[in-house]
């Protein structure tokens, strides 16, 4: 199903049968969908390698007015490097878990991306998507929450809710992958040798490339790839999980199958960013189960369509979209989903001018 979204006509996506569970989604699924495949894995991954490295070349190469096609191709083939480490990060990559991990550390590894840190935050956004007050992957404050953020912090979340949603991947990088007391005890060893891996990288590479060709060097290598890589980043995931008609749930109303199932989306996005990007965007397969491959997402999405296409949510990467995100979905809301900044600023404006007219200032003879 594409929608097409009229919010004078806006009816929030629900499961109408809760005896649906993703057990019985998962079976309907050819089994093929879950075969690893050595040589498609390998081959994405060196596909991506490749990719980068013409990117790079590239730029190397390209007169000036020219670099900004160079960074984008570079950036969003970064992207690709970033969607095999989710495969490892998922263990869907190889069977060998020292494999995945390996995998996992060198491909992020550039992106400064802590492995270990990224994989346990990541599935425990797969085991609450859409859980209002527990996902931790660009779920919405509700009022009160919003309310009680500082004022810096307000301004940065109105920031990435809106027109700057390009950023909100910086600030969940930095904001949760680093701290490795926020983890539990027993995965602790493992998160520190991540950032360790990438702080070492850091120690190396970022003197280097400094050296060798200038701070303008560093900026044009690898600054402004990383930022177009976390324009993806930022892009697709908010457009994973969010529309004006997908809600979130507290917990104690949360289904896990209809979380993954409607509350996924299925985004269209130019053939060459798919294809560098490894269909991460076929995403309501990869939610149902992460144990599918990138290379069987396809397979398995038109799977779901034939067998559960009425549940299917299927957009098309554009403006309109970014821009119905970017004014509607900000804001949690119970009856209507998102309730908007503007909305919100109205709703305050009104209560105050009640609450004052409502009190007789004046005197009266």
């Amino acid at each position: 199903m594409t929608s097409s979204l009229d919010a004078s006509n806006l009816q929030l996506r629900t499961l109408p049968d809760k005896c649906i569970t993703l057990p019985d989604i998962i079976k309907s699924l050819p089994k093929e969908c879950f075969q690893q495949n050595v040589f498609r894995a390998w081959s994405g991954a060196i596909t991506s390698l490749v990719m980068v490295f013409l990117g790079y070349v590239a730029i190397v190469y390209s007169p000036w007015f020219l670099l900004p096609i160079t960074w984008i191709f570079t950036g969003t083939a970064l992207t690709g490097c970033f969607v095999i480490g989710h495969d490892a990060g998922h263990r869907s990559f190889a069977r060998q878990c020292w494999v995945n991990n390996l995998v996992g550390h060198v491909w992020m590894m550039p992106l400064i991306y802590p492995f270990h840190s990224w994989r346990i935050l990541h599935n425990f956004h797969h085991a609450h998507t859409n859980e209002l007050g527990v996902d931790n992957a660009w779920r919405p404050f509700d009022i009160q929450e919003f309310e009680n953020l500082s004022t810096m912090s307000r301004t940065l979340y109105k920031l990435i809710r809106g027109y700057f949603w390009w950023i909100g991947s910086i600030v969940h990088w930095a904001n949760l992958h680093f701290n490795w007391n926020s983890f539990n005890e027993k995965d602790r060893g493992d998160v520190k040798f991540s950032i360790g891996v990438v702080l070492i990288f850091i120690a190396i590479f970022f003197p280097l490339i400094i050296y060798m060709t200038g701070i303008w060097g560093f900026v044009k290598f690898w600054l402004i790839p990383w930022m177009v890589y976390h324009f993806w980043m930022s892009t697709f995931t908010i457009v994973h999980h969010t529309a004006a008609d997908i809600p979130f749930k507290p917990t104690d109303e949360w289904n896990a199958t209809e979380a993954q199932l409607l509350g996924s989306v299925h985004c269209d996005y130019p053939f060459w960013v798919e294809f560098l990007c490894h269909d991460i965007n076929v995403h309501v397969p990869h939610h149902i189960s992460s144990a599918i491959p990138f290379y069987n997402l396809r397979m398995a999405h038109q799977n779901l369509k034939k067998n559960w296409e009425n549940y299917i949510y299927e957009r098309k990467f554009n403006w309109a979209l970014m821009k119905e995100i970017s004014e509607q979905c900000h804001l949690y809301d119970p009856e209507h989903a998102y309730l908007s900044f503007k909305d919100y600023a109205s709703r305050n404006k009104g209560m105050v001018a009640k609450v004052s007219d409502s009190h007789d200032f004046g005197y009266k003879r």
